[in-house]
């Protein structure tokens, strides 16, 4: 999903760059450019933040793929793992 439209910010970079020390907008915006054009993002990626109501959240895709491999390690039996396909998540 896209959080900066001016800029082609995605929130996984947004989230990339939280996990990698950002803590604040002022730092988004250094180093991905986010809000330093119209704005309108602003509120969105703040809550991408340590503190905001996204902060830590995983995308649906990464929890998917993390409880399919977490299976597939548990899993006695010699049944097939299977992957979700990009196409269910899209």
């Amino acid at each position: 999903m896209y959080i900066c439209i001016c800029n082609a910010i995605t929130e996984r970079q947004v989230k990339e760059a939280v996990s990698n020390g950002a803590t604040s907008i002022s730092d988004l915006q250094g180093q991905l450019g986010v809000a330093s054009c119209c704005g309108a993002c602003a509120d969105t990626a703040i809550e991408y933040l340590p503190g905001g109501q996204y902060a830590g959240q995983s995308s649906m895709f990464a929890t998917q793929v993390t409880r399919t491999a977490e299976t597939a390690a548990n899993d006695t039996d010699a049944s097939p793992v299977r992957m979700p396909s990009y196409a269910s998540l899209a």
